[in-house]
């Protein structure tokens, strides 16, 4: 008997569709969610419903991200979800900057995934979001990776080479990108990355430098390629970041 047909013989014989709910519902640093064809939520995890600002899961219900989160983040995860829905492409390991009721922002891991009906339609779609904390700098590993970190937050304006890096560390390149990945759970290219959008922010939201020099101190020599990272990774151009976060830094 195939894995296929032993599925399909488990769920045919459910009282109702498993989606899995009461499972997420227990990850507090997971999000959680399935939305139809129109990107509407059909499914959410209670750790969801809390990061908009609600104890009742129900109230999401029928609603797009752009009705549920604020703008204008809200309109960067539903056109990440039409994109989808139009195409089929799955979003793996894509890093993102989420704003949380309180006004925080947090970084995360987020995978989305197509739900297909007859004839490989794209009906839907289910989606994770992982929280990333900070490691734990007491552990063993973290102290041969700490000299390449700091180095690479000191250099940010220079391309940084893994290779490099791993020797600072005193590590082969493999090495360095599995003690990374243990740790922060991104892959070395993906911390690197965080770092550079870590710094951009800052720098957006507590001066007043022109978005170019922004660019350049991280890394980025052309404004437009800055531009583009800057609003994959947290949704926002440069612009709309400093507007956003700009009048809660002058509170």
């Amino acid at each position: 008997m195939t894995n296929s047909s032993l599925v399909a013989g488990l769920f045919a014989r459910l009282a109702e569709p498993f989606t899995a709910e009461d499972v997420f519902d227990r990850l507090t640093d997971v999000v959680y969610f399935i939305k139809n064809e129109r990107a509407e939520y059909v499914v959410v995890n209670r750790t969801l419903a809390e990061r908009c600002g609600t104890r009742d899961k129900r109230t999401l219900l029928g609603k797009t991200a752009a009705q549920t989160f604020p703008p204008p983040f809200g309109r960067s995860f539903w056109e990440q979800d039409t994109h989808l829905l139009a195409t089929g492409q799955t979003v793996l390991n894509q890093l993102e900057l989420h704003l949380y009721p309180t006004g925080v922002t947090g970084w995360c891991l987020t995978d989305k995934f197509p739900l297909r009906g007859p004839g490989d339609a794209v009906v839907g779609l289910v989606g994770v979001s992982h929280d990333l904390h900070p490691p734990d700098e007491s552990a063993e590993e973290y102290s041969s990776v700490a000299a390449a970190v700091r180095h690479a937050r000191a250099h940010l304006d220079r391309r940084l080479i893994t290779e490099d890096l791993a020797a600072i560390a005193g590590l082969s390149a493999y090495q360095l990108d599995q003690r990374v990945r243990r740790l922060f759970r991104l892959s070395t290219g993906q911390l690197l990355l965080k770092l550079r959008m870590d710094t951009a922010a800052e720098q957006l939201r507590d001066t007043d430098r022109p978005v170019v020099e922004v660019g350049l101190e991280c890394g980025y020599a052309d404004q437009s390629a800055f531009t583009r990272q800057f609003r994959r990774t947290t949704g926002l151009t440069p612009g709309e970041y400093r507007r956003t976060f700009r009048p809660l830094a002058d509170e």
